[in-house]
Order: C-alpha cells, then structure tokens, then sequence
C-alpha cells in the first residue's frame, strides 16, 4: 500500500485533498552556473502510490494568456493518469473530481505550476484535469499512463457554475470548439459518461496487491 506522504532528499510527494491527487515538489540544487532538480522519480512516486505509475505517451501543449483546457478525463477502465508539469509560463491547474460516488464528488483542488519546474501534479485514472493559462506561450508537459484515444475522452464543460472553477481573467476565457459544447457535470453524469469512484478505487487497489506480491 501507499504511504501518500513521502519525503527525499531531491522530492517531497504528498496527496491532495481529492483522493487520487498528488502534488510533487523537486528540490532544487543550483550554483552559479544554474538550478537541477528532479522532477519525477518512479521509485519516490511507488512508495508514495503503492504501485508503480505506467507512462506511455509525453504531449506537450503551448497555449495563450487566457486559454482553457478540460475539463478533461478518459472513459475509466481503462482511464488516464498524468503527471502534468509547467515547462515554460505559468497557469492554475485543477484537479476536478468527476468519480460518481466519491465524497469529493464536484469539488475541485486548485495548483499554480509555473516554468521553474519544482512543482508537479499527479492524477490518477477517473479524476478530472483542466488548467487556465497565465501568460502567453505557456508550455505544460503532460505524461500520460495510456495512449490517447479521442473516443475515450471525457469532456466536460470548464464553465460548468456548478463545479465553479475560478476563472477570474482578465478577458474571455479562450476554448476549444470541443470544450465549448462539453456538457456539464450533471449532464455528463446524466448521459452515463462519468467513471465511478468505486471501479476507480478497486483498480487502485488491484495494482497496489500486485505490486506487493
């Protein structure tokens, strides 16, 4: 099983508020020539998990002050985890739980990521992800536990009231054709497209046995 809070000389990982949510700090060893930092480490991440996280595809996305993506998840099984980083800029990143039947049902966790790169997000399988971009030409790098499938994308919509992310800009928040004809939440869950938290946490626990064996 995981410890959830786990601390090294390089990484500190610790989980979130919303089950499933980890926030990773790298810390930084610089001199006069620069900084070098670890910024993902499997071993620090299965002692905090319990199980080892599978990365199989890196995307890079660069966005304008002012853009918004997600909120996104995936059809769950499989799902999709990320481990999300800033590379270049600075945005606000939400984790959004969007687990039918998890406690924290709705409810949404709020981390700024900019371009020194300390600073990382794990989310696991079933759980939402959306970020607003603070500056031009911001640059985040998300590495994902599956192959992208478009068909298995979960959308839904970022200005949702009743999820009620913090869009405080100041212009109009910038979407996608996609993001802006996603449902909202309750919709989603209407149309039967959100994971449970229930399968989501019985996957957790199912790789959390194997790894122990």
């Amino acid at each position: 099983m995981g410890t959830g809070n786990v601390s090294t000389r390089s990484m500190t990982v610790r989980p979130l508020e919303i089950d499933g949510s980890f926030l990773v700090t790298a810390q930084s060893f610089g001199d006069d020539r620069g900084d070098f930092f670890e910024i993902y480490r499997e071993d620090v991440l299965i002692e905090a998990l319990g199980y080892a996280p599978r990365i199989m595809q890196t995307n890079i996305s660069t966005s304008c002050r002012n853009v918004v993506r997600g909120v996104h998840g995936a059809a769950t099984p499989p799902g999709l985890a990320k481990f999300v980083t800033c590379l270049r800029g600075s945005l606000l990143d939400f984790v959004v739980d969007v687990r039918t039947g998890s406690p924290t049902f709705g409810q949404w966790e709020m981390i700024v990521l900019n371009g020194h790169g300390r600073t990382a997000v794990y989310v696991e399988e079933g759980l939402g992800h959306a970020f607003i971009a603070l500056e031009d030409d911001t640059c985040i790098q998300y590495q994902l536990s599956d192959l992208y499938r478009p068909a298995e994308v979960l959308a839904v919509h970022p200005l949702d009231p009743e999820i009620g992310l913090p869009l405080n800009l100041p212009g109009e928040p910038i979407l996608s054709d996609r993001d802006a004809i996603a449902p909202t939440l309750r919709e989603a869950g209407e149309l039967g497209l959100l994971p449970s938290y229930d399968k989501c946490v019985a996957m957790r626990e199912a790789r959390q046995q194997l790894a122990a064996v």
